[in-house]
């Protein structure tokens, strides 16, 4: 009952594990960037990355993961770079440099400004938006694609729910009842209109391999599944060479003119 207790008042805690310090930016690997301030609809300053690629078509706003913050999205950066892509990425409240404290409604209001700031501020027509989510990030990345038809989402590692991730995580405890998190992705992954790419490794140690595949299941055409092998946050770098010639391919037969 105390464990129980203690999971039930802490639970921020283990959704959340935001990192203040930037340990590194875009320039160590070569990559010219643009530190951008973006403002929510409740007032809390976002902080955030513009990185350009020259003569890019499309623009990718990237949602991360649960843990740290941007400066660990390097890897990502470089191989949407590489692609040709230029990317907004952008901390969630009370990670890296934004201002305030997370919460399940608040990272909403966050991917709702990014995309905002996109369209109003630099005049990005939507056609050219990527909305593009990993582990966390993917649940909200579907939640905004789902009521702002992008030209394309991008799913990755994402579960179907947070309350069946925590059971599938912790099967001896009632989470449905204890959890006061929704993040319901399967539900937003069914309102999505526009061509959908997800990415999950059968090798997943945190979000299992089934949660993405009945994703997948659930998605309204078009749609393309890569599997993917390795862990959690490193399987498409793992898979580098097969992840990056999908997600190209799939761009440039469902987006790119």
């Amino acid at each position: 009952m105390t464990i129980m207790l203690l999971m039930y008042l802490f639970q921020d805690r283990m959704v959340y594990h935001p990192q203040r310090e930037l340990l590194t930016s875009p320039s160590v690997i070569g990559l010219n960037y643009e530190d951008i301030y973006i403002e929510t609809e409740d007032n809390v300053t976002l902080h955030g990355w513009y990185v350009p690629a020259d003569s890019a078509q499309l623009t990718v706003l990237y949602l991360h993961g649960n843990a740290g913050n941007i400066s660990g999205r390097l890897e990502t950066l470089r191989l949407l770079h590489e692609l040709g892509i230029s990317v907004y990425m952008v901390d969630y409240r009370g990670y890296g440099r934004s201002e305030g404290q997370p919460s399940e409604e608040g990272t909403y209001l966050d991917a709702q400004a990014i995309w905002n700031y996109l369209q109003v501020e630099r005049n990005i027509p939507r056609g050219h938006i990527v909305v593009m989510g990993r582990s966390l990030g993917g649940s909200i990345a579907a939640r905004l694609a789902a009521r702002e038809n992008p030209a394309a989402a991008v799913i990755e590692s994402t579960f179907i729910s947070a309350a069946e991730l925590g059971s599938d995580l912790y099967p001896w405890l009632p989470v449905h009842w204890m959890l006061s998190y929704e993040y319901r992705t399967l539900e937003y992954i069914r309102q999505i209109k526009a061509p959908l790419f997800m990415a999950h490794s059968r090798d997943d140690e945190v979000v299992p391999f089934d949660h993405g595949k009945r994703l997948y299941q659930e998605a309204s055409d078009p749609k393309v599944f890569l599997e993917l092998s390795g862990s959690h946050g490193t399987g498409f770098m793992e898979n580098e060479a097969r992840y990056r010639e999908a997600l190209r391919a799939f761009l440039v037969k469902y987006v790119n003119d």
